[in-house]
């Protein structure tokens, strides 16, 4: 595994910094843009966002899966359905609806943890799958993983 570079980024905001409001459920709640470096083959690659911070325990606001292995960024505002272009599917978030869902914190500042997991093949797993079922899914198969973060206060 020496010398596997994987890499996740937003060009929207930076590692640790704030995300913009047109990314929060305060703002337009799309998905911002994503962008990766995988200097190594992959089957596949899966994306999960979570905030660890909120009340009731981690939520889920963003489960993405069986995305090609030869592709590098997933495109601000990704329609919230089940299958999109190239065959890559969305699962659901904590609100029990597919896609993204953006930060909407009922109090205090939140961490967004955005995890990208390259793995060995696409996985046999329907749309719609949740983060818990998408890892179990995972065992096994995940040859790395990358994360970035960001923060959000609501009236920032």
């Amino acid at each position: 595994m020496l010398g596997m570079v994987l890499a996740i980024w937003s060009t929207a905001f930076g590692n640790g910094d704030l995300i913009p409001v047109t990314y929060t459920a305060d703002g337009e709640d799309i998905s911002p843009p994503i962008e990766w470096e995988c200097e190594f083959e992959a089957g596949s690659f899966a994306l999960i966002c979570e905030d660890p911070d909120a009340p009731v325990g981690t939520w889920v606001h963003w489960v993405v899966y069986n995305i090609p292995g030869g592709v590098r960024s997933l495109e601000e505002g990704l329609p919230a359905e089940d299958e999109i272009e190239g065959g890559i599917l969305q699962g659901r978030n904590s609100w029990g609806a597919t896609g993204y869902g953006g930060p909407a914190p009922p109090s205090g500042k939140h961490r967004y943890f955005f995890t990208l997991f390259a793995l060995e093949s696409p996985l046999d797993l329907p749309a719609g799958a949740t983060a818990d079922e998408l890892r179990e899914a995972m065992e096994g198969l995940v040859i790395q993983d990358a994360e970035m973060m960001g923060e959000y206060t609501r009236g920032q």
